[in-house]
C-alpha cells in the first residue's frame, strides 16, 4: 500500500478509514456526505465477472466502486461517475492512494454521461438518492445525495439502461417501500428484474432497503433471494 505523500494530499476535515477488504482505504470528509452500510451492501449484492466493464453512478466518495473492486479484482475497469466536484476529486485521490490501475473519476451528472459510454458497461451499481419530497435545513450538498433534487429513480435507470451493452446488468439499492416502482421502471426502461432481496435492520422488523439487479434483454423470471438482517450499531 502507498503511503499518504505528496501526491495524495489530505484537505481539513478529510480522514482515511479502512475498507476491511482487500486492505484497501477510502479517504472521507466528516463535512460532506459519508458513505452508509446500504453501499457496502450493495456492492457485496452485485456480482462480478472476469473482465467486467464497471460504472458506479452516483458515487459520491467512490465507495461502492471501491468495495466492489475489493471484492472482483478481476475485473478490468471502474468509470466513478459523481456530479459534486469535491467528491468527485475526493474518489480520484482514494483511487491514487491505493495505487489502482483501471479506475477513472469523472465528475458529470448522470443525465450527462457523453455517448461515448453508450452500450460501454457490462455492469452499473446505483445506490441513488432514495428520497423525495423538496430540500428542506439539510446542507445542500448532503441533500442532494439522500433526496431526488438533481436525479430520479427513473432518470437514473433509464441512463443505465442506455449505457450498458446486450446482457449487462443494473445492480441497484433504494427504500424497500419503494419495491413496486423499482421494477416497473426496470421492465420499461428494457431491464428485466432477475434478482431481489430485502434488507430489515432486525429479526422481525419490516425491510428497509431494498437491492435489486436488472439484465438488458433477459427473459422474464426473478429469483427472490432470503433477506439480510443488517443490525445497525
Amino acid at each position: 500500500m502507498p503511503p499518504i505523500g505528496q501526491d495524495v494530499p489530505l484537505g481539513e476535515g478529510e480522514c482515511i478509514e479502512e475498507l476491511l477488504e482487500g486492505d484497501l482505504r477510502i479517504i472521507q470528509n466528516k463535512s460532506l456526505y459519508r458513505f452508509t452500510s446500504d453501499a457496502v451492501l450493495l456492492s457485496r449484492f452485485a456480482r462480478g465477472k472476469k473482465k467486467d466493464i464497471v460504472a458506479d453512478f452516483c458515487a459520491g466518495s467512490g465507495i461502492v466502486g471501491l468495495h466492489f473492486y475489493a471484492l472482483n479484482p478481476h475485473i478490468q475497469s471502474v468509470t466513478l461517475f459523481e456530479m459534486q466536484p469535491a467528491l468527485s476529486e475526493m474518489s480520484a485521490r482514494s483511487v491514487r492512494l491505493n495505487g489502482l490501475t483501471g479506475f477513472t473519476a469523472v465528475c458529470c451528472r448522470v443525465q450527462d454521461i457523453g455517448k461515448e459510454y453508450d452500450e460501454h458497461f457490462s455492469l452499473i451499481l446505483c445506490n441513488p438518492p432514495y428520497e423525495t419530497g423538496g430540500f428542506q435545513k439539510e446542507e445542500y450538498h448532503k441533500a442532494v445525495c439522500r433526496k431526488e433534487l438533481t436525479i430520479t429513480l427513473r432518470e437514473a435507470v433509464s441512463v443505465a439502461a442506455k449505457k450498458l451493452r446486450f446482457g449487462g446488468r443494473l445492480a441497484i439499492s433504494n427504500r424497500a417501500d419503494r419495491l413496486a416502482e423499482v421494477l416497473y421502471i426496470m421492465k420499461e426502461c428494457g431491464l428485466e428484474p432477475k434478482r431481489v432481496q430485502l434488507v430489515r435492520g432486525r429479526e422481525g422488523a419490516k425491510p428497509y432497503l431494498l437491492l435489486a439487479e436488472g439484465v438488458k434483454g433477459a427473459k422474464p423470471g426473478t429469483e427472490l433471494l432470503p433477506d439480510i438482517v443488517n443490525v445497525k450499531n
